[in-house]
Formats: structure tokens, sequence, C-alpha cells
């Protein structure tokens, strides 16, 4: 069965409240204050979840402990005061606490906005899988693209306040891997960090299959042959089967290759569009990719159209 759209929160306004969480590693103190003042000058009402600058007793790698960060996010989700959450930063810990969520509670929430990448795509899965609700692969608040690429942040308050005029999302530097059939292809996004999407795999907030799917990928920090390995896993257990097309933005770079070739010869099978270059993720600049949204991909062009605004 193909992927269908999910239910879309609504887009903020002046005066909303709005969390910061941090579900991954620590964050520094000066980003995460800057990041909230460009969220304030925007007319939000920043609050800053009670462990967010949090450091775990013994692994320094996450922001406090695994109870104190999932307290942080199911307690903002359902707050009913709350219209918007934004992740401080990745790194790594979202898939210690995903399971000391209560789903079912949380499921009894009105949705609302959620933003955040890297890490955070855990989360993402989790959120399209256990409450059908749509999420925003955007900039956090603590990450040097927010805090020094102007054109990132105003892409991510666009699509927050006047989600309408950011309907259609190209990066500067796009390119066609592969055309596929070289027609258009609709299907529902969804994505983020490759080898947090393999992690997911098989996993009770993992979703079984992305048929239908509109595939956006990045990834940071990883040789080639490491990305062949996510790739391939998700290729053996038929995780990939039916994919309508893939999205590459940011990848830095490693040995052994470039991403791009690899995405062609393991995805070449399938004979479906692939775009590379699109600009979100990992990198200086980054663009906001909603997920969970219909939308059609012209790979000949490069051009992602939304067919629907990510927010209502």
């Amino acid at each position: 069965m193909n992927l269908q759209p999910l239910t879309r929160p609504r887009r903020l306004a002046a005066g909303d409240r709005v969390v910061v969480v941090a579900p991954s590693g620590p964050v520094p103190k000066d980003r995460l204050d800057t990041g909230c003042e460009i969220l304030r000058g925007w007319g939000l009402d920043v609050q800053v979840a009670p462990h967010v600058t949090d450091r775990h007793d013994q692994f320094e790698y996450l922001a406090g402990s695994d109870a104190h960060r999932a307290a942080d996010l199911q307690e903002a989700w359902c707050d009913p005061r709350v219209a918007g959450i934004f992740c401080a930063r990745g790194g790594y810990g979202a898939q210690r606490m995903i399971d000391l969520l209560d789903w079912d509670t949380m499921a009894q929430a009105e949705p609302k906005v959620f933003a955040g990448y890297s890490d955070i795509t855990a989360l993402h899965e989790a959120f399209a899988n256990c409450l059908g609700v749509a999420t925003l692969h955007a900039p956090m608040v603590a990450a040097s693209s927010f805090l020094t690429d102007p054109g990132t942040a105003e892409h991510l308050r666009r699509t927050l306040f006047e989600p309408e005029s950011v309907q259609t999302i190209t990066g500067r530097q796009a390119v066609t891997i592969s055309p596929g059939a070289g027609e258009p292809v609709s299907g529902v996004t969804l994505g983020g960090c490759i080898s947090l999407l393999a992690a997911e795999l098989a996993t009770p907030t993992g979703r079984p299959n992305v048929t239908g799917g509109i595939l956006l990928i990045e990834e940071v920090g990883e040789d080639t042959y490491r990305i062949d390995r996510y790739i391939t896993h998700m290729l053996r257990t038929g995780w990939l089967d039916g994919v309508a097309a893939v999205v590459l933005g940011s990848v830095e770079e490693g040995d052994g290759g470039p991403v791009e070739e690899l995405l062609a010869d393991r995805f070449g099978h399938f004979d479906i569009p692939i775009v590379g270059r699109f600009g979100f993720g990992h990198g200086a600049a980054t663009l906001t990719m909603p997920l969970g949204v219909a939308a059609t991909l012209d790979a000949d062009r490069a051009v992602l159209t939304l067919d629907a605004p990510a927010l209502v």
C-alpha cells in the first residue's frame, strides 16, 4: 500500500508559544541563546524546556538523562498552549529515549509543528508511524546554518508562517542524477539522515516500507562505503521496494567516490528519478523540507512541488 499524506499541523502566527527541546546531544548555551533570539524576532513566545542544557552524568555526548529528554519532549507535545517544538541540535541520543515516550498519550494531543534534522530523523519516523503527523526536516535552533545563513532562517520562517510561498522547492546547485521514465513522479515525502533511517529498520517506531514515497536523504561524516552499506542494507530488507523517487541533500564527500554515482548504482534497477545536491541537511546552508506531504518531483528540472502547503 502506498504511503498516504499525514496530518499537517497548523501554521504559526506571531504570539504563538514554541518550546525548544534537546532529544539528543548537549547544546552550547551561547548558540542556544542566539537561536532563540532569532525565533523571538519572528514574534514567537519561546520557552526552553527544563533539561535542554543538561549533561549526562556518564556520557558527555548526551544532553542529560534519557528520562529527562523524553519528559521534556512529551510535556511540550501534550501542552495545549504550545504551537510548535524546535530541536536544539542533533548528535546522538534520540533512539535512547524514544521508547520512553508514551505514544498513546501523545496521540491524544493536537498536532503541532515539530522541526529538526540529523539524529532527529528517528523522531520524524516515529511521529509519522506512531502519530500520523507531518513534520519538518529543518534547521535546528543551535545549528550553525540557522545562526549564520540568512537564507536558511528565512526559508524556515516562510515555511512556518507563509507555507504557500514555499510550495516549490529546489536547491541552487540541484542536478539530475537519473531521469527515471522522464516524467514527473508523485508521492509522499519522507526521509532524513541515511544512517538513522537504516538504524530505525525493524524498530517499534520505524515504518515498514516506503512504497510510493519520495525519499529525501542526506548524511554527514560517513565515507562512501558506509553509505553504500546503509543503502544496501535497506535494499536487502525490502524496505525500499516501491520507492517512487530519491532526492539527495547535503553529503560531506568522504573516501571512496561520489555519493551521486553510488545512488545511481544502488537504485538503478528501480528506474526511478534521482536528484542530487538539493541543499538540505548538514551544510553551511539548508532548506526546510516538509515530511509526510504529498508532492511531485520533476527530475529534469530538479524541482519538488508540494501538492499542498506544509502547514494548514
